[in-house]
């Protein structure tokens, strides 16, 4: 729990000073009461219930201006609400190394059934987006809420040769950001450091530089999200970690699942053997930077379960929200409450 205005708890500084007040009245009463030789008779008649009772309202009232002045300070609580994203962009790794059949009927299979059934559980006003990449990356599915189109963009996924993992991360924010040029060849990092070509003249004044993209905090993009899926590690194209780093400049949450397992099997692909690995440091560093999370996926089931549970976290998100209505609300409750019990029981407001 946060404030976002804490200077206004001091004003729970009064909250003592009127419980001493109250004891103060109350002692004056009581010497006050004394003077009449019935007051035993009184006492006996109302009871220790009703002795207790007397002091009921004052309690609820001090509670409600306690609540009421917490709710000035304007609390801020983590909590879940509804998801306010709209495009979710699939990247997903067809490298040949997907025709593994440690998962049944094999990786590339599976991949396809737990993405579908993920598509179709997604809200219809959620438009969904699909990258595929092997050695390059490529859009294969502008974002939309056609459910068929997405599965015939699925159903047309073919294996082929490398792993570009940067690539489908740095294709990925250019479906979400298609005013802005991201290099899927190089990271933005290398192209700065790249000298003027030969024959460039020195005389003809300095060369405009583009305009510095605005850089926002990780994980503060709420329009969409990136799930990365892959089983393997990045053979060629840009450092994934790097791009990364430009999707949280971005605000992008990338949620990475990782396919296989880091001892690696071997497998037979157009005539050759290769040992596929899965870098799952990697992954867990992408996930990281961009506030997203990693998922292992060991078997068709584990793919499945994982989507679920992405798929509830993307539907419902924690997130830091100001709750001075609930807050109010409570104040508002306990006084009515207050003046309620003194009008029933002794017929008055307090």
């Amino acid at each position: 729990m946060t404030f976002l205005w804490p200077q206004m708890l001091w004003l729970l500084l009064t909250v003592p000073v009127l419980v001493g007040l109250y004891f103060l009245l109350l002692r004056r009463k009581k010497k006050a009461a004394v003077r009449y030789a019935s007051l035993a008779m009184v006492k006996n008649a109302m009871g220790v219930g009703a002795g207790f009772r007397r002091h009921v309202p004052p309690i609820l009232f001090l509670a409600a201006l306690t609540v009421m002045i917490a709710a000035i300070a304007r609390p801020a609580a983590v909590v879940s609400l509804p998801s306010q994203r709209s495009t979710v962009i699939l990247a997903m790794d067809v490298s040949g190394s997907m025709s593994a059949e440690d998962v049944e009927p094999n990786r590339f299979e599976a991949m396809k059934t737990a993405a579908k059934a993920f598509i179709e559980e997604q809200p219809r006003d959620t438009r969904v987006g699909i990258v595929a990449f092997a050695a390059s990356a490529l859009l294969v599915q502008a974002p939309t809420n056609n459910r068929e189109d997405l599965y015939a963009a699925v159903d047309r996924f073919q294996t082929q040769r490398g792993t570009a993992i940067g690539s489908g991360i740095l294709v990925s924010l250019q479906t979400l950001f298609p005013g802005e040029n991201f290099d899927v060849q190089m990271p933005e990092y290398e192209r700065r450091r790249q000298r003027p070509t030969r024959g460039s003249s020195l005389d003809s004044g300095p060369a405009q530089q583009p305009a510095e993209p605005k850089i926002v905090p990780p994980g503060s993009f709420q329009s969409a999200v990136v799930i990365l899926l892959t089983d393997g590690q990045a053979t060629t194209g840009p450092d994934p970690v790097e791009t990364a780093r430009i999707a949280a400049n971005k605000g992008v949450r990338v949620y990475t699942v990782g396919v296989g397992s880091t001892e690696g099997t071997i497998l037979g692909y157009e005539g050759r053997s290769m040992r596929v690995q899965l870098d799952e440091e990697t992954l867990q560093t992408v996930a990281d930077l961009t506030r997203g999370q990693y998922f292992r996926a060991g078997n068709a089931k584990d793919l499945k379960k994982i989507y679920d549970a992405m798929n509830a976290q993307l539907i419902m998100e924690k997130q830091k929200t100001e709750v001075t209505a609930g807050f109010s609300a409570v104040a508002a409750l306990l006084a009515l409450l207050s003046v309620a019990l003194s009008m029933l029981w002794f017929n008055r407001i307090l």
